[in-house]
């Protein structure tokens, strides 16, 4: 295809017409490069299941997770009264919550994972 392309802007141009630069310039389309992962580290994944184990601390990675939302999930382990809940540097919500009376710090990683720290 390339080669019929360019033929005919060559033959077009020996014959004395006027070509639009834009034909006589545009060329294939370049590749894009490829953008990295969002979580390069595989033994972090997105997505964390029932039967995988959990991680020792939170994960780093982009978290989706609205305050809303991460309150809910920390409130589904059991915890109560949830405060503060500040997204750090590394994407993992930080805050304080009750439980059994006491309180906690506690964590949301991008997973889903909580942590009572």
């Amino acid at each position: 295809m390339k080669r019929v392309f360019v033929a005919t802007i060559a033959v077009a141009l020996s014959a004395g017409l006027a070509v639009p630069v834009s034909l006589a310039v545009s060329g294939p389309a370049l590749a894009q490069t490829a953008n990295p992962a969002a979580n390069p580290d595989p033994a972090t994944p997105a997505v964390t299941t029932p039967e995988a184990p959990r991680p020792a601390e939170p994960a780093k990675g982009a978290n989706s997770f609205t305050e809303a939302q991460a309150t809910s999930r920390i409130e589904a382990k059991g915890f109560s009264n949830v405060t503060g809940l500040a997204k750090d540097k590394d994407g993992v919500w930080r805050g304080k919550a009750m439980r059994a009376g006491a309180s906690h710090d506690v964590a949301l990683d991008y997973q889903g994972n909580v942590f009572p720290n």
